[in-house]
């Protein structure tokens, strides 16, 4: 060992030395935050399946191949993270012995040359990411838009760096005829070879400098433990492993909300005690465990705040700085909690005068914050953010580490409704009317059965004879005007197809969607309790519903209650029926059509195809597809109850919709929901264009194509 090399040994070992100690010190602060959280033992249940779809999503990177090229480059650039990690350890043998390597593997061709391939996939992954981020910051309202770019900068530098400095390595060793593998396996190692000059120690000080790169990385993020772009790397294994529901292969957190818990146990109504039970999310120490991983493995990748409607039409809600938030202040309230501080259930402070006189005033004044509030009030996050939020779960499904955005957004509303009693004035008609008369729209009850009126066949209500499936005809299509066509289509539909269907009449109530989503869980509860014993008393074993809030509530939350039914959206059953041949067109529907998907029914439900099946058995020349369609569908802004709340922020988000879908150059806007359907044809009419596009559920085109209509009108 020659003095170069003893002098890069002793400065790898030191470098090395403070890296590990500071990483685990991170490590143990890091999990010593996120112990704060909340139980969640659901979360390690089905351990088998969670490991399963761990790999599938972190190996075969499904979420992020979804974005083509960026998916692609940034596989390339995590497997060299992996697998080059060996040439890092190998730089520690190259800088006691320039010509040394990895032990036993680091002399098998196959070493050489799976290096070599990872090493420039991995360049030009990095290179490839480095482009796209200079490309996509400069865009008005980008999704790096808020992002920390220093770290995002150092991170690529370092790839870059520690790439490079391997291609250096291994040209030295060529240079100084110590390098073992063929030109044909590793060419880009030869190539930098035949630039380089003969140096004994060229590859122990590009060896040290490589070292130092790689420690200095580790250096800097155990410094900033709230350094998503870094620690994801890590954390996001363990996040997906996690996730709520592991079976299922796009966000974990669409579809069912989480039911509201205390303790890691759902909250019982009937026994809960405000001073006890925690209602909602007060405080960041509220979430669960599980909510604070989520925070500390966001890598502000800014996917979530791409795909969200309120963010694309000018609204202060970006999920991602929603979520960098609360992990800020997290980590910045942890020393408070740590040491003994916290609020209780009643408010009261927990730590003893002792333990807050030991609290700095930086602590403590991080501690005091509000978790709800404006700027003025010091609060973390603004009440426009909280409220602006339509729970169509474009975050949840674009997210590549599986962050539950929609369920932390909707406890925090909890609180605010059930325990503060603030939230947006308007909702509060929508919610009295839940609680009196059973539906959002204040409608008596005894006029649910009126879109009956006027149809040339008998509609059979539960009780009169045994049926196959229960109509669920919901309150916009009892209620509404424009929904009540849909709902007569349908009956219409299943009439002529022979289906054996009933209605429940005066005995249906709201699901609860709207209370549940805004944060009324008392409200849903008290719905869906009444709801659940209607159906267990009338034995329903299968539901059609026509709107995608009611299908996604009977069936995925109600299982919550105790009710387990075959829920089928009406567009699923149609598209059953014309493959069936129990229903034919006889009329192609001409004049271009466009379909809007739903963000109940699609994205939260996996449910494309159907709809687009019923148009294309109906409709001539095929369907014009928006920009925006299937599991990127942009929202109508009607969902997460705020089709009862004005948007005064911004665009609206129905126009913005529209324009997209009248820029098609369709003449009907078809839909599969009585929310979208009010929301576009809103937006239809906002723009003067009445009389010339057509909105209409999908439902509707059928019944024109099988009645032998040519044209819609």
């Amino acid at each position: 060992m020659g003095v170069a090399q003893i002098i890069a040994t002793v400065l790898a070992g030191t470098i090395t030395l403070v890296a590990v100690v500071l990483a685990v010190r991170a490590v143990i602060q890091m999990t010593a935050v996120i112990r704060q959280g909340q139980p969640d033992p659901a979360r390690f249940e089905n351990k088998g399946t969670r490991a399963k779809t761990m790999l599938v999503e972190t190996l075969g990177h499904t979420r992020m191949l979804k974005w083509g090229v960026v998916g692609g480059a940034h596989w390339f650039v995590m497997v060299s993270f992996m697998v080059l990690f060996l040439l890092v350890v190998e730089a520690y043998f190259e800088v006691v012995d320039p010509a040394g390597g990895l032990p036993i593997i680091g002399h098998w061709l196959i070493y050489g040359l799976g290096t070599e391939l990872i090493g420039i996939l991995g360049l030009a992954g990095i290179v490839v990411l480095i482009v796209i981020r200079q490309l996509a910051r400069r865009k008005p309202r980008s999704r790096f838009t808020g992002s920390t770019m220093w770290q995002a900068y150092f991170v690529e530098a370092i790839i870059v760096g520690v790439l490079v400095c391997g291609f250096l390595i291994r040209g030295f060793k060529v240079a100084n005829d110590t390098f073992e593998f063929p030109a044909w396996a590793t060419p880009l190692s030869h190539g930098v070879g035949a630039l380089l000059p003969r140096a004994e120690d060229g590859p122990t000080w590009v060896a040290l400098v490589k070292l130092f790169i790689s420690m200095g990385w580790l250096i800097t993020i155990a410094l900033n433990v709230t350094m998503g772009v870094a620690w994801h790397r890590f954390l996001a294994f363990f996040n997906i492993f996690f996730k709520r529901a592991p079976e299922k292969p796009a966000g974990s957190g669409l579809g069912a909300l989480r039911p509201m818990m205390s303790q890691g146990k759902p909250l019982d109504f009937e026994e809960a005690d405000p001073e006890k039970d925690q209602f909602g999310v007060a405080q960041v120490e509220q979430f669960t465990w599980k909510g604070l991983l989520d925070f500390s493995t966001c890598t502000e990748c800014g996917r979530c705040q791409s795909q969200c409607p309120a963010w694309n039409t000018a609204k202060p809600l970006s999920p991602k700085l929603l979520i960098t938030s609360l992990r800020d202040h997290a980590y910045a309230k942890a020393p408070y909690l740590i040491g003994g501080g916290g609020k209780d259930l009643t408010g009261e402070e927990k730590a003893t005068a002792a333990q807050l006189a030991h609290m700095d005033v930086l602590t403590l004044a991080e501690g005091n914050k509000p978790l709800i509030g404006t700027e003025e009030e010091g609060g973390i996050i603004d009440p426009d953010v909280l409220w602006s939020c339509t729970t169509c779960g474009a975050c949840v499904e674009q997210c590549p580490v599986d962050i539950e955005h929609v369920d932390h957004i909707v406890d925090m509303r909890r609180y605010q409704v059930l325990i503060e009693s603030s939230f947006p004035a308007e909702a509060g008609v929508m919610l009295r009317n839940l609680e009196n008369k059973g539906n959002p729209w204040g409608a008596p009850q005894n006029t649910r059965e009126d879109w009956t009126k006027g149809l040339d066949f008998e509609i059979k209500r539960v009780g009169e004879s045994d049926f196959d499936y229960l109509f669920w005809v919901g309150c916009a299509g009892a209620f509404e005007d424009r929904a009540k066509k849909t709902t007569r289509a349908v009956a219409t539909l299943l009439h002529e197809a022979g289906v054996d269907f009933a209605i429940l009449g005066e005995g249906e109530t709201c699901t609860g969607d709207p209370a549940r989503r805004i944060g009324n869980e008392f409200v849903f509860q008290m719905l869906a309790q009444q709801n659940v014993e209607t159906l267990q008393e009338a034995k329903v074993k299968r539901i059609v519903a026509t709107c995608p809030h009611c299908f996604n509530t009977l069936g995925n939350e109600y299982e919550q209650l105790g009710l387990k039914v075959e829920v089928v959206h009406h567009t699923q059953l149609l598209a059953h029926l014309v493959a069936e041949g129990k229903l034919t067109p006889v009329q192609p529907v001409d004049g271009g059509v466009t379909y809007h998907d739903p963000c109940y029914l699609g994205r939260h439900n996996r449910v494309f195809d159907a709809p687009r099946e019923v148009l294309g058995s109906a409709i001539e020349g095929g369907l014009t597809e928006m920009p925006r369609n299937s599991e990127r569908s942009f929202c109508c802004g009607a969902g997460g109850a705020r089709m009862w709340m004005e948007e005064k922020i911004g665009k609206r988000i129905n126009v913005e919709r529209t324009e997209e879908a009248l820029a098609t150059g369709a003449k009907t806007i078809a839909v599969g929901c009585p929310f979208c359907y009010t929301m576009i044809g809103d937006g239809v009419t906002g723009k003067g264009e009445q009389d010339n596009v057509e909105v209409i559920d999908v439902a509707s085109v059928l019944l024109r194509s099988i009645k032998g209509e040519k044209a819609i009108s």
